[in-house]
């Protein structure tokens, strides 16, 4: 509701300011986009009554308009992965309860592989020509059609959106969002950022994650500021679109950061107007964040939070990323966090075993949390602590000034010779070395030890020896914990599409 209310504010005092520009330059005013949205609600409601939608798109202006029209019509838009194959995105309708859904050219082959299995009340094609299919609609033409007219619904509880889980060790899960918990996570990136009317902010991470929809779209459309879609990430290209509109904000993960720097090196940009890269989704090592503020912008933000708790949990400030670079700040105002004894996934840790500084343990919060999963019980059952507390299942520290820092996932655990091992330890160790550009290291089945610390380095000019000796010879590295066998490429490490190493993938490809 509230976040209907400051879109509507801008509307009205900023009409005439461009609040989406795409990679072609074609541009929506917040006056057309306003009423683009209001005749958008209209036409949903009319071919769906108070059903569902879905959409299929890359990051673009119908996608930002689909997120608008779900929140003043109530009812929620699932955003799907334009990653997925066919299988999980009819699973992902089904599990959502759509009754439509919305593509685009670039993902129409695998959207009308969706339609062909499923029956739906609608279809709506976005692109300059004419859907395939007979039962598909043109999305410009039904917004033009349509009258602006629609009474935006007024419920904070009401419906926004349904988002998935980002899978990786798991099969993706679905959460339902409402317009407070949306408007609380927005107002807290405005007031973190310090957002105003004149940030210029690209889009680059998918649309369909939390992060990019909560935590990046929604804030900046809170203050009237521009937003830049990029449809699919590509360096060079992002590199271009900062330098030719003045971008002032950057979200990106740390691997994307990674390559936009390898790209800025082989190039000449003038990134001049930058003034805040905001990261996380990865653990942010402090060589990074120094390239980043050498290279990019000071002003580097690293955050925390997860798809259940909607809003972030933590928010680091540029000042604490010089101070103690890769740490992830503190609990941020609408949240309270603690570090306790940490318990395997199939278990629930006591919210009172708090660690001591210094000490790893698992992160759980306590703030607006989602209520559950749609679709998994049985996942729901471990995501509460209690009745009050959001297991993340993660690992963190608080080191000795009082930062976060998120050392793995609990069930990235590896155990050898009865001694608990975080790959990401392992992993900020060997990408310190410098011929090391990235680094993962899996557990692999060991007779005599249970599991063996094993690592596959990104590198040149490096051997597996050099390596170990590096490790053997690093005063933060317990020995216990040092890789036993090694396999270096010149490959780039499998991941998703937020920069989580695909570890399962990795130890298929180069252990088992």
């Amino acid at each position: 509701m509230k976040d209907l209310r400051a879109f509507r504010r801008v509307v009205k005092r900023y009409g005439g300011r461009i609040a989406l520009v795409d990679e072609s330059g074609d541009t929506r005013t917040y006056t057309e986009l306003g009423r683009r949205t209001d005749a958008l609600a209209g036409a949903l409601n009319e071919r769906l009554g108070d059903g569902r939608t879905a959409s299929l798109l890359n990051n673009s202006p119908a996608a930002v308009e689909m997120m608008l029209a779900a929140q003043k019509r109530g009812r929620a838009n699932a955003q799907l992965s334009f990653r997925g194959a066919a299988g999980e995105l009819c699973e992902m309708v089904s599990v959502a309860e759509a009754d439509a859904l919305v593509y685009d050219e670039a993902n129409a082959e695998m959207a009308e592989a969706v339609l062909d299995r499923m029956e739906l009340d609608a279809a709506l094609y976005v692109g300059d020509g004419e859907p395939s299919r007979a039962d598909a609609e043109r999305y410009e033409a039904v917004v033009e059609a349509a009258k602006p007219t629609y009474q935006a619904v007024q419920d904070p509880e009401a419906e926004t959106g349904v988002l998935y889980t980002s899978g990786t060790t798991s099969t993706p899960k679905a959460v339902l969002q409402d317009q407070e918990r949306v408007w609380l996570g927005a107002a807290q990136v405005v007031m973190e950022l310090g957002l105003g009317p004149n940030d210029v902010a690209l889009v680059t991470t998918p649309w369909y994650h939390d992060v990019t929809t909560v935590a990046w779209i929604y804030p900046h459309l809170q203050v009237g500021a521009t937003l830049v879609l990029q449809s699919v990430f590509e360096p060079p290209k992002t590199l271009d679109l900062l330098e030719a509109h003045d971008v002032t904000g950057l979200l990106a993960v740390p691997a994307q950061l990674e390559a936009l720097l390898d790209a800025e090196a082989a190039g000449s940009y003038d990134l001049s107007a930058l003034s805040y890269v905001r990261t996380g989704g990865a653990v942010v090592s402090p060589s990074l964040v120094e390239r980043v503020r050498a290279r990019m912008t000071e002003g580097v933000y690293n955050t925390y939070g997860l798809t259940e708790g909607i809003s972030n949990l933590t928010h680091a400030y540029p000042e604490e990323q010089l101070d103690n670079p890769g740490t992830v700040g503190s609990a941020s105002f609408n949240w309270e966090i603690r570090i306790v004894e940490a318990a395997d996934p199939d278990e629930e840790p006591d919210p009172t075993a708090v660690v001591d500084r210094g000490e790893s343990g698992e992160l759980i919060g306590r703030g607006p949390f989602v209520d559950g999963y749609i679709d998994s019980p049985s996942a729901e059952e471990r995501l509460f602590v209690g009745d009050e507390w959001l297991r993340t299942m993660d690992v963190a520290h608080v080191d000795e000034n009082g930062g976060l820092h998120i050392v793995d996932r609990v069930d990235n655990m590896l155990v050898s010779g009865g001694e608990n091992i975080y790959p990401q330890e392992v992993e900020m160790v060997l990408e310190g070395h410098p011929a090391v550009s990235a680094a993962a290291v899996v557990g692999i089945p060991d007779d005599e030890w249970g599991e063996r610390v094993a690592a596959v380095v990104v590198a040149e000019g490096v051997s597996a020896a050099e390596l170990d000796d590096y490790c053997q010879r690093h005063d933060s590295l317990a020995d216990f914990k040092r890789p036993r066998s090694y396999a270096v490429t010149s490959d780039s490490l499998p991941r998703s599409d937020t920069g989580t190493l695909l570890r399962d993938e990795i130890r298929k490809i180069y252990f088992l």
